[in-house]
């Protein structure tokens, strides 16, 4: 496995480098297909083994993102694009991908929406973005997770 990032709390691994495309309009597309570009602009180009250990409860899972997953990168709201930087930023894509897929399969990581949390802002750590903007973007995506999207912890 190849080592993308470690801290304290959170080690990620990945079989390979991720590759992350944009989805694109083609005049062929049936109207049910552009839409499917607006909502998820973004595709895993090729199947992604992905480990993460989670050194507090010394545990570790597994599981792989299917090549052609497609997601709407990291949902940050046009207001605070100058804050934050906007939601296509290329720093933003790898742990976007991630995140979705924890949120999608709560299941892969035992229904921990922390530890969740806590993927995401290693993520977000590895690829440079400062600690203010990630503890925006972490605040903001755990209420979210906890209000909207039924985790059971």
């Amino acid at each position: 496995m190849y080592h993308f990032y470690s801290n304290k709390r959170v080690g990620v691994f990945f079989d390979d480098i991720p590759h992350v495309g944009i989805r694109y309009y083609i005049p062929s597309m049936t109207k049910d297909e552009k839409k499917s570009v607006e909502k998820y602009p973004f595709i895993c180009k090729k199947e992604l083994k992905v480990q993460l250990l989670d050194y507090k409860k010394n545990k570790k899972y597994d599981f792989t993102i299917p090549k052609g997953y497609c997601y709407d990168g990291a949902s940050i709201p046009r207001l605070f694009w100058r804050v934050i930087g906007s939601n296509t930023d290329n720093r933003f894509l790898i742990p976007a991908l991630i995140h979705d897929v924890l949120c999608e399969n709560h299941s892969y990581i035992d229904n921990d929406r922390v530890f969740s949390s806590e993927v995401f802002n290693a993520l977000l750590e590895a690829n440079g973005i400062n600690s203010f903007k990630r503890f925006c973007m972490k605040s903001s995506v755990g209420i979210f997770q906890a209000m909207f999207c039924a985790w059971e912890t």
